[in-house]
């Protein structure tokens, strides 16, 4: 079973003046993909908040797969994809090609998000957007592919 993480990256959630809608959202699609949610966090957009959160979950050997909510657009307090790049080992660009690609079947402004595919250690890190939507959307583009990453990075290399 895919041990999963969400963080929920939104400084109205962390205030109490929003509720959070993506994370819950994710969980459930995470549940209906069969997908273990092992923690949830909601944290600040804050880089250092962000990167430490990333850090401990991929550094702990129990999480496979770190899925975050918020913080790809273009705003200035826009920084998870800055925070993930600070504490990854390797970027995947595929991830990120391939939400915007199917994203642009719903919306015109797919392109404009940051959001993408990160590892470090024996984790995959996600960065989704902030919508409950978009976050559920890109999170399907690419979840045919998160068991075969899960696998590789836990040195399952073999071919079937």
């Amino acid at each position: 079973m895919t041990r999963t993480a969400i963080l929920t990256i939104s400084d109205s959630a962390v205030a109490g003046t929003r509720a959070d809608a993506s994370g819950p959202a994710l969980e459930a699609e995470a549940v209906k993909l069969g997908w273990s949610v092992v923690n949830k966090l909601i944290l600040p957009d804050e880089e250092e908040h962000i990167a430490s959160a990333l850090r401990e979950l991929a550094d702990s050997g129990a999480i496979d797969v770190i899925l975050t909510t918020g913080g790809t657009g273009l705003a200035p307090r826009d920084v998870t994809p800055e925070a993930t790049k600070r504490i990854a080992d390797r970027d995947v660009p595929g991830f990120g090609e391939l939400m915007r690609s199917e994203g642009l079947k719903a919306t015109k402004f797919a392109p404009l998000s940051r959001g993408g595919g990160w590892t470090r250690g024996t984790a995959l890190i996600l960065n989704l957007p902030g919508s409950p939507k978009g976050a559920v959307q890109s999170l399907t583009a690419v979840a045919y592919l998160v068991p075969h990453v899960v696998d590789l990075l836990n040195g399952r290399t073999e071919h079937k």
